[in-house]
């Protein structure tokens, strides 16, 4: 399917969504191996292989609010 050089990853090799973007739409990109790449980093694969999202869990830069102990005697 990848006809510039060099070429894309293969849709069935680790690194496949290295490929270049060839046509996209809000949620979803069609990349130059044939595999859907979704928004939520979910693919469908040229041969109907589902791969699940695969997103890494957010990190946070703010620590979370401190209670104080005053703060219970008002409940």
């Amino acid at each position: 399917m990848c006809r510039h050089t060099p070429p894309c990853p293969a849709a069935d090799s680790s690194d496949r969504e290295a490929a270049r973007t060839v046509a996209s739409h809000p949620g979803w990109s069609l990349l130059c191996n044939g595999v859907l790449l979704f928004e939520d980093t979910g693919e469908l694969l040229p041969t109907g292989q589902i791969i699940a999202p695969h997103r890494p869990a957010p990190v946070y830069d703010v620590p979370p609010p401190r209670v104080q102990r005053e703060d219970y005697a008002r409940v």
